[in-house]
Parts: C-alpha cells; structure tokens; sequence
C-alpha cells in the first residue's frame, strides 16, 4: 500500500475549478509569498470567474497554461491574456497552436519559488503535455490519464499505442503517492494517485494489445465542440473573446 503523498509547500496555493458544460477542470495554482501565479487549462466562458478570483487573491497572473489544443471546449487563454494583462499563454510547442511560449519535453516553467516540468505524453493529440510539480508531488494529466480512464484516440492525431507508451513511461514511473489531476471527469471525482491508476484503471492495467484493442472499439460519438473548438484553440481562443468586456 502506498503513503499519503506530503502536504504542500507553506507557501504553495492550489485551486481547482470546474465548467459544467464541458467536465473540464482548471486549476489556479500560486506563490503566497511572491503572489505570482500560473493557471492550467481555462476555459472561456469561465475566465470573468477566473480572472476575478485571480484579482481577489491578490495574485499577478504569469502563465496562462493548457495541457494540450482541447476539442471539447474553447480555452480561456486569450480571454485571460485581455482580463489580466501581461499574462504569458503557454503550450507544447508540438501541438501547433498559437502561444507566447512553447514547451518542449522536459522543459521547465516557475512562478515564485515553484517550478513545473513539462512532460510530452502524446497519444491524445501530438501536443499533450503532463505538468509535474516534483517538490508538490503533484501532476496535472491533461487528457492522457484520467480518473480510471484515459483520453480517447481516435481524432485529431490520436494514437491508442502512444498513449499507452506515454502513461506507463512518464506517469506510472512517478512516485505512487503522487496526486494526480486529470483535465477532465464525468462521474463526480476530483483527483487519483499514481498507485491507483497503475492498479485500477480498467484500460491501462491491461497489455499493450489488449489496451489498443479496447481504444479501437470505443464507438464513440463525434465530439460535440471540436468543430468550433480546435479552430480557436489554434489561435489561442483569440478570435472568440467577448466584445464586450
């Protein structure tokens, strides 16, 4: 059995946030003593709400961060860069969107005193990307693991073997105890742990050609927002900011 994971930094903030509409998860994370802060995949039509928890806390927006080009909803970053100037948006220089800053593999990022790594895990799209706040024990998934899940392959360069790879060389050989956060969840979870997902997620405890197999047989429907979503994304949600605010 494995240790609960440490408790974070004196200093260290974190806030997740949730959209209804689209299950997606977004996460404030900030510097108490130099009150920079970064958030992980926002989303737009929350970013009035974001931006003002933002300013309520007292915290200076540096990164405005996604974990990989979304189909599922359009992201808030643009929105954020206009509500909270000076906000940097950031992305895997592989997914091909629009940013102020590209991240490649093993790449690092800090607000404060804290530093993220960026882990490429694609296998959703091209571009996703794992953060991983060691001192914390923490990473945020994006759509790659999800809580007894994961992210489906098959649109917008999906590939159920990469996945596969991508989980079990970059999230499974992470410490048990730590804490992982999804980008997503449908059923009411908030967050998993390494030993859990590596123990009881029903898709990637099996083999490699099993996994693939199951991906492959999904039969899922077309996603709902990808027409709308990933043309925005790919400029950074610029074209779709609200004119009137």
């Amino acid at each position: 059995m494995f240790r609960l994971a440490k408790t974070f930094s004196p200093n260290f903030f974190m806030r997740q946030l949730f959209d209804t509409e689209t299950s997606t998860f977004t996460y404030l994370l900030g510097d108490l003593a130099s009150r920079e802060a970064v958030i992980i995949d926002p989303v737009l039509e929350k970013a009035v709400r974001d931006s003002t928890l933002i300013k309520e806390l007292g915290f200076k927006l540096k990164y405005a961060m996604n974990t990989h080009m979304h189909a599922d909803h359009i992201t808030g970053t643009g929105y954020l860069k206009k509500l909270l100037p000076g906000t940097l948006s950031v992305i895997a220089k592989a997914s091909s969107a629009q940013a102020d800053v590209y991240l490649n593999d093993k790449d690092k990022i800090d607000f404060g005193a804290f530093e993220i790594e960026a882990a490429a895990t694609p296998g959703h799209t091209n571009g996703c990307m794992t953060y991983i706040l060691h001192d914390q024990g923490i990473a945020f998934t994006g759509d790659t693991l999800l809580i007894r899940g994961c992210g489906r392959t098959d649109f917008q360069e999906g590939s159920a073997k990469q996945l596969y790879k991508s989980v079990h060389e970059r999230i499974f050989t992470l410490p048990d105890n730590f804490r992982l956060f999804p980008a997503h969840d449908y059923k009411g979870q908030t967050e998993t742990t390494v030993y859990e997902e590596k123990n009881f997620n029903p898709r990637l405890t099996k083999d490699e050609a099993t996994f693939i197999n199951i991906m492959d047989n999904l039969n899922l429907a077309y996603p709902r927002f990808i027409d709308k979503a990933v043309p925005a994304n790919k400029v950074c949600g610029l074209h779709d900011i609200p004119e009137d605010k």
